[in-house]
């Protein structure tokens, strides 16, 4: 075991001393106003009707080079103030004055930590001081994180998604989200989310009779009772699943990288789309508003650092140094409406990236000095995913493949231009991560299967579900050479397939510092190793 890694003692009794609590979550962003060096933690005074409440736990996340986001929420108007220290102790701890957690926003707050040192595991301790009552302070909620890279040290990462959909919610007989536990023992440097990561379009029911006879339990709150529509219920949907213990002991020692799939919104969705009104569930039936609602409780509830100069945006990229950088990609905010995908021509009809994020795409890629690039993609490549809600006509497809199996045609062409503009310009090691479709995959795709063939050889791997119905496998388009070299599930399972089915799962990617390989191997939700392989670099 690495020396800067604590033992799994010392990891269990650092985890004992942590306020996880139960709740919502959400932020407040804002500069950082101080920092105090080797200050005392502040007194808490001791009626607890008056000390600011801290259910949801903390978070970190996007983090790259020598930066780290820090989330929590309160109950209240209070100040957030966090200390941090390279000591479990924390002895010699920095002491950050952060924003209000105002009700605007939920009462949640972040802090964006800077200077912190890469390859070591910091420890650090949120607190809440009420606005008002100055002597009360929330009690302590405590996480640890680490940023991956620094010289000569191994990097590791997870990455799955699908998360409380298809009506399997928290079941705590069952023991809740165990997939989260299961993943917290491997130790990542840092957590790929690809999406899904609630079900707003998603009502989850008190109970569900299993095909044994049996009875799946859930827990369920008042927004989760129904379809998302008001910020309120967006907001309601991402504390839901911080109600569940395994997610928050995953997230107090593991920064999360977040993207968004469809179901943040709804099935399928796109921008300027109107629900159909075949489905009685949504009063409100313009998605562009939904969206903008989905889009600011999934910045509330996240750690994402938000670009100043386009607030908006989702995609961005974290550089990791010499081995590792990860670009996450928003496939939902400029993609046209699904269709046929078999347009001949690129428009504005075959959108998915956009214009904006491919040109930031292809520029980052190329800038980049690292060995290995991973591209966190929420939709796979090559497998065919039909677009089925009510009033869609047949044959039109969501993601980015058509099932012709022939020349690229609709959204394909872009990924065409991608993959010719990685080769010409010599881009070596990229890999795609992947979520979407229930089931874990492996592909390697390769010029000579393929009926377009201007690329270089790479891998994809899709992970999840992380926690939701498990689907597949789904059918796999030609036009790129896919060798599929690895399903996680049954080719006639029965779909939807309940957690206590155990089809489950997430990837886990470890990079050699001395040999620069990359392992890639994917897991169930027990931590049953189902396939792996190792990835030599290209010069």
């Amino acid at each position: 075991m690495p020396a800067d890694r604590p033992t799994p003692e010392s990891r269990r009794q650092f985890l004992r001393q942590a306020t996880l609590g139960t709740g919502g979550a959400l932020l407040a962003a804002g500069p950082l106003s101080s920092v105090l060096a080797q200050q005392q933690a502040p007194a808490v005074i001791t009626a607890e009707r008056l000390r600011p409440q801290v259910r949801s736990g903390a978070m970190s996340g996007d983090t790259t080079r020598d930066a780290a986001m820090l989330w929590s929420q309160t109950d209240r108007v209070a100040r957030m103030v966090v200390e941090y220290s390279a000591h479990e102790n924390f002895k010699n701890a920095q002491t950050i004055t952060g924003p209000l957690a105002l009700a605007r926003n939920d009462y949640t707050a972040r802090v964006d930590l800077r200077g912190l040192p890469v390859a070591q595991r910091l420890y650090y301790r949120v607190r809440f001081q009420d606005l008002q009552h100055k002597s009360a302070w929330s009690e302590p909620v405590t996480g640890s994180l680490i940023i991956a890279g620094g010289s000569g040290r191994d990097i590791s990462f997870a990455f799955s998604g699908d998360e409380a959909g298809q009506g399997w919610g928290i079941n705590e007989a069952w023991g809740g989200y165990r997939v989260y536990e299961t993943m917290r023992r491997f130790q990542p440097d840092f957590f790929i989310h690809s999406g899904d990561q609630i079900y707003a379009d998603g009502p989850i029911q008190a109970e569900v009779t299993l095909d044994d006879g049996s009875i799946w339990r859930n827990l369920v709150t008042p927004a989760k009772a129904k379809v998302a529509e008001t910020l309120d219920d967006f907001r309601g949907n991402f504390a839901y699943n911080l109600l569940d213990a395994n997610k928050k002991r995953f997230m107090a020692e593991v920064p999360f990288l977040v993207q968004w799939d469809d179901h943040e919104v709804r099935n399928n969705w796109c921008p300027d789309q109107r629900i159909d009104a075949a489905d009685k569930r949504y009063q409100e039936r313009d998605l562009n508003l939904l969206m903008q609602r989905a889009r600011q409780a999934m910045f509330e509830y996240n750690p994402f650092r938000i670009d100043s100069a386009d607030p908006q945006r989702i995609y961005r990229s974290f550089d990791y140094g010499p081995l590792l950088e990860v670009f996450m990609l928003d496939e939902r905010s400029y993609r046209s409406a699904n269709s046929a995908n078999a347009q001949d021509r690129q428009g504005a009809d075959t959108a998915f990236l956009g214009t904006a994020q491919m040109r930031w795409l292809k520029q980052s890629l190329r800038r980049s000095r690292s060995t290995w690039k991973v591209i966190a993609s929420d939709m796979p490549l090559s497998i065919v995913v039909p677009d089925l809600n009510p009033g869609v006509p047949p044959d039109t497809y969501e993601a980015w493949a058509n099932g012709e199996h022939g020349m690229p045609l609709g959204r394909e062409l872009e990924v065409a231009r991608l993959l010719r503009f990685i080769k010409h310009h010599q881009i070596r090691n990229v890999v795609w991560v992947t979520a979407d479709v229930h089931y874990a995959s492996a592909t390697h795709y390769t010029p000579q299967k393929a009926r377009f063939t201007d690329f270089e050889p790479f891998w994809e791997f899709v992970g999840g579900p992380l926690h939701a119905g498990s689907f597949g496998p789904g059918k796999i388009d030609r036009t790129f050479g896919p060798d599929v070299r690895h399903v996680s599930i049954p080719m006639d399972m029965k779909q939807n397939r309940p957690p206590t089915e155990l089809h489950q799962f997430f990837g886990i990617g470890k990079i050699d510092a001395k040999t620069k390989a990359m392992t890639v191997s994917l897991h169930n939700v027990e931590g049953n190793k189902l396939y792996g392989v190792e990835l030599a670099p290209q010069a």
